[in-house]
């Protein structure tokens, strides 16, 4: 029996929808009333800093103007804090995170100096360099009682010799073997918000019950992470369907900063809602004729 597709769109509210936002929404709504499934709408507001309301309900606006409708209630991660916060606590009793009192600069510092690549995500800069995983028991409780707050930390190499190795599947690359491990010991919970970006998106896919995520290809290798939490966690395994990036007509991808092309800006051009959907139509094949 197949099951009912549920998806979802899930924006950061750090500024206003553009054109590659929106392409992405379409494409998780677009996925699921294919199958007749259901679209969810989640607004990922955990950064306290770059996260405003006026965002998150320009998000709401701009997506119905669009002409998308979805199930409610809008899930804000910002109100379901204790859900992550219950998940942590799991996988610290199971002894596979632990405390890190360095700051990016130490981070920094010493992973330039063993001669690490950059990292692949926003929410990491460089591979951590593991240097607080050895800490004895007696160190971290001397540091916790001096800073009195850390960044709590994924220990992946204890945490796969408990799941073994992990695999995921995408509709567009079949199945993918995860490889967590190439990400280092990511960042599960912060001393300023009490998760992370790779903890609670997994917690919320598996609590609102998404079968199908779909997002952009920038995010494809962090599924590994996101696999092995749900390993960790005993939580299911959903679909993923990773989509091109829409680009300008120069190849570049869209960004927030790229004011001229949100859609609130399209709008008060003129732009009507065909308009838009025929903006990004042409954008998407001329991107896709390009060797």
């Amino acid at each position: 029996m197949r099951w009912m597709v549920v998806t979802r769109f899930a924006p950061s509210p750090t500024g206003y929808l553009h054109l590659g936002h929106a392409w992405s929404a379409l494409f998780a709504y677009e996925s699921a009333k294919r199958e007749g499934g259901t679209f969810l709408l989640r607004i990922e507001d955990i950064d306290p800093v770059r996260c405003k309301p006026e965002f998150a309900a320009a998000i709401i606006e701009d997506l119905r103007w669009l002409g998308l409708t979805w199930e409610e209630p809008v899930r804000y991660q910002s109100q379901h804090l204790d859900d992550y916060a219950d998940a942590l606590m799991r996988l610290r009793a199971m002894g596979v995170i632990y405390p890190c009192f360095c700051t990016r600069r130490e981070i920094a510092e010493e992973a330039a100096a063993a001669g690490h690549a950059p990292h692949l995500t926003e929410t990491e800069e460089v591979i951590y360099p593991g240097t607080c995983r050895n800490l004895s028991a007696d160190e971290r409780a001397a540091k916790l009682a001096e800073y009195r707050e850390a960044n709590w930390r994924l220990d992946v190499t204890k945490a796969l010799t408990i799941t073994g190795a992990l695999t995921w599947h995408d509709r567009e690359r079949g199945m993918v073997e995860a490889h967590p491990e190439k990400f280092g010991d990511v960042v599960l919970a912060r001393k300023d918000v009490p998760t992370s970006y790779h903890l609670s998106v997994t917690v919320d896919d598996t609590l609102q019950g998404v079968t199908l995520v779909t997002r952009g290809e920038d995010l494809f290798r962090a599924t590994d992470i996101h696999r092995l939490l749900q390993a960790l966690l005993g939580y299911p395994t959903p679909d993923y369907h990773h989509h091109a990036l829409l680009k300008d007509a120069n190849g570049k991808r869209f960004a927030k900063r790229d004011k001229a092309l949100t859609l609130r800006a399209l709008r008060a051009e003129g732009k009507t809602q065909e308009d838009v959907r025929a903006m990004m139509t042409d954008l998407a094949l001329t991107m896709f004729r390009q060797p």
